[in-house]
């Protein structure tokens, strides 16, 4: 009994070491997107909902490549944990190759279908031009984008979640400065928003790559481009892309439906969306550790030192997800004013923040299983499970009639998704070891 809890305070000790800066660094995406939407919130109708299906729409391409992130993370941990610094490096090296490929390829190909992919939402007339100026301008920041998820995944691998913390606060400051200057200073609207962000990313980007290259020098690992290398990336990431796409895929859903369902339907909605991005990515956190520890262990072979760090880690994401939820309870009253919202949008709002609260616990479980998965490379079964999970979700999302029972199919998603990822990590078939 004495030494399985000094053995759960040495995996709180390792957990926190990597969850808490993995918290901050993960809470600056959410904070670029809450940023935006006070200081867009500012402009005119409809520049907040068009926002929301822009971001909507980047977000679903961008979401698509965070296996360029976990992928990494999990290879590069595997690696390190087998005790092959030089192999480590050069997996990092091929997936920011593989990044810079894909950012270039996806800002070609979507500038000229930004405003088909924008009417795909129902966004119609003003709302649709506003939309598509936001998207193509954030385009070209989408290879700086992809770029800081590659390095990020990198030095998370290599057990670094500190140095991802201070890049990510230094590109949110600046964020923050330049979008408040570009679109209320110099007047530029919902263009400057995106502006500020292409600009903070990219800086954040040759960051992370000075990083890499020289980690990477450290270690003997090269930097020329390996096709053979960047081939096994993407073909290592293509489960985890079916797993994004299906993620992403309730996500668009939930927008588009929200957009046809009028104005102030889609503006609480993005406003709500907002919240839940913002607390999803404070508990992955937890699911970050859970990728680099997996990893590692495996790696290293040890299966119970596995099986230890994940009860441990799903009970700090259900004890985060209770806090998260009574936070959202308490804060509800005031968070329409945050958003400037008008009474038609609030009341909106504050019906549908009851299962953005209520649901925190169970998304707590959720992600934490989802990023030990994801560390032990169980891929296929992600891309199975997150399948069956979407079923779940769409004939609820189908009949939903007003926003507060689109929010409850959402809360059904979620369900299944517990289901599929607790029924995986109570068995063995995950628990692969070696390099």
């Amino acid at each position: 009994m004495g030494r399985n809890i000094r053995q759960g305070r040495v995996h709180d000790k390792e957990i926190l070491r990597l969850a808490v800066p993995a918290f901050g660094a993960l809470v600056a995406e959410p904070l670029f997107l809450l940023t935006d939407s006070i200081i867009v919130g500012h402009l005119p109708d409809p520049a907040l909902g068009a926002l929301g299906v822009a971001s909507a729409a980047l977000t679903a391409l961008v979401g698509l490549c965070v296996f360029l992130a976990y992928a990494t993370t999990a290879a590069v941990a595997r690696q390190l944990g087998a005790g092959d610094l030089r192999r480590a490096m050069r997996q990092g090296v091929d997936g920011i190759w593989l990044a810079a490929a894909i950012g270039v390829a996806i800002s070609v190909a979507c500038w000229p279908l930004a405003p088909f992919i924008v009417h795909l939402f129902g966004a119609t007339e003003e709302l649709a031009a506003l939309a598509v100026t936001f998207m193509r301008v954030s385009l070209l920041g989408t290879p700086g984008m992809l770029i800081v998820l590659a390095g990020t995944g990198v030095l998370r691998g290599m057990q670094d979640t500190r140095t991802p913390l201070l890049v990510s606060v230094g590109s949110f400051v600046l964020n923050g400065l330049l979008n408040f200057w570009f679109v209320l200073g110099l007047g530029w609207g919902i263009a400057g928003s995106a502006w500020g962000t292409v600009v903070a990313q990219t800086l954040s980007a040759a960051i992370y790559l000075t990083l890499v290259v020289r980690a990477a020098r450290r270690h003997g690992a090269p930097l020329r481009p390996d096709l053979p290398g960047m081939r096994a990336a993407g073909a290592a990431g293509f489960a985890l892309v079916i797993r994004t796409a299906c993620l992403q895929l309730v996500l668009l859903v939930a927008t588009s439906l929200a957009t046809r369902m009028g104005e102030d339907q889609i503006e609480a909605h993005t406003i709500a969306a907002r919240l839940w991005t913002f607390l999803a990515f404070s508990l992955d956190a937890i699911a970050i550790a859970g990728q680099a520890i997996t990893g590692r262990a495996l790696g290293a072979g040890d299966v119970v030192a596995t099986r230890t760090a994940t009860k441990r880690m799903v009970m700090w994401g259900i004890v985060s997800g209770v806090v998260f939820g009574v936070a959202v309870i308490l804060a509800r009253p005031a968070i329409p004013g945050l958003f400037d919202a008008d009474a038609a949008v609030g009341a909106q709002l504050m019906a549908v923040l009851w299962p953005v609260a209520l649901l925190q616990p169970i998304a707590g479980v959720v992600f934490v299983l989802d990023g030990v998965l994801i560390g032990a490379g169980d891929r296929r079964y992600l891309a199975w499970a997150s399948l069956w999970s979407t079923l779940v979700y769409l004939p609820f999302a189908a009949f939903a009639g007003n926003l507060l029972v689109l929010w409850l199919a959402l809360g059904a998603w979620m369900v299944a998704r517990m289901i599929t990822l607790g029924t995986r990590a109570y068995g063995r078939a995950w628990l692969v070891t070696g390099a």
